[in-house]
């Protein structure tokens, strides 16, 4: 078994199909699949169902993608690790954030970075909290910052901030509440964040926990799409943010916060088993640094900073 083998393999699996794969890397798609082949009789298992539709791993081939993005991602760092040690922090970090945080904090944090760390090259990805977790976890990623209703467990984690939620609803003309009760929730038609999602886990426990059979007219994966549903006034959602000021379109919607009180907890996670090189290390302190400036400097809507 050879390295090229497992980034063969990996590049196949995130793909999702030999075609895609084969354009990536780029290798002729007939060697790709002889490589593969190899690989298999090599360790005996079908690693991949292969069908018109494209190719997923088998139960084996899970068990080796996960072993094999965690192998790679490791010789990625060396090189990283050792320029560190002979000068300035160099390499290429992937972070990921959840769609919302990264709505507001994703440009301004890639501006302080490049000007605080100009050898390091960061690799940003957008995506639902749990999302990010499970690439933490397959090491296709470095850190990641998400909301989180319970704390994670099997991840290095720093809580930094306590998030309420806000109801989200097209404006109208006249005085709007200065905030609403959760069971008021159940008359209004809403867009939800689509499973698997920690806001919407959160919700649906509190739903069933008020006995409220909940109106969703629609769900959507990231947060710009529930926006925009709202902005059409389709109906309301719920989020883990209060102010639109720098959201294009924000004079259609209004935040009211949900009383008593419900928290998300805003936390960077990274893995618990393998160390993060110098250059993620960096990034991880920046930003770690950066969101408690924007929490308690600019003073986030419904944020409340936790102890360090």
């Amino acid at each position: 078994m050879q390295l090229r083998h497992l980034r063969y393999f990996v590049k196949i699996v995130e793909a999702g199909s030999f075609s895609r794969a084969a354009a990536l890397i780029p290798v002729a798609q007939p060697a790709l699949s002889q490589q593969i082949a190899a690989l298999e009789e090599e360790l005996g298992v079908t690693l991949l169902h292969r069908s018109a539709r494209g190719a997923r791993p088998t139960a084996a081939g899970a068990a080796l993608y996960t072993e094999a993005a965690s192998i790679l991602s490791r010789m990625e760092r060396i090189p990283q690790i050792v320029r560190s040690l002979s000068g300035d922090i160099q390499g290429v970090v992937r972070i990921g954030m959840s769609s919302t945080l990264a709505s507001f904090l994703a440009g301004e944090l890639m501006e302080k970075c490049r000007a605080a760390l100009p050898k390091i090259s960061l690799r940003f990805s957008s995506d639902a909290s749990g999302q990010l977790g499970a690439r933490i976890r397959d090491s296709s990623l470095d850190l990641a910052l998400v909301f989180e209703d319970e704390p994670t467990t099997g991840f290095a984690r720093q809580a930094l901030f306590r998030q309420r939620l806000f109801v989200i609803s097209p404006r109208k003309p006249g005085r709007r509440p200065s905030a609403m009760r959760f069971e008021q929730l159940a008359d209004m038609p809403l867009i939800l964040p689509a499973h698997p999602n920690m806001t919407r886990n959160l919700l649906d426990r509190l739903f069933a926990e008020a006995g409220i059979a909940p109106q969703v007219v629609a769900e959507t994966e990231v947060f710009s799409g529930m926006l925009s549903a709202v902005q059409a006034g389709i109906g309301h959602t719920i989020l883990p943010l209060g102010d639109f000021s720098g959201q294009p379109g924000n004079a259609m919607v209004s935040a009211v916060l949900i009383e008593p009180p419900v928290y998300l907890t805003a936390a960077v996670i990274a893995s618990s088993d393998v160390p993060l090189a110098p250059p993620a290390e960096a990034v991880r302190t920046l930003l770690s640094e950066f969101v408690m400036q924007q929490v308690q400097e600019k003073g986030l809507a419904g944020a409340e900073p936790l102890p360090s």
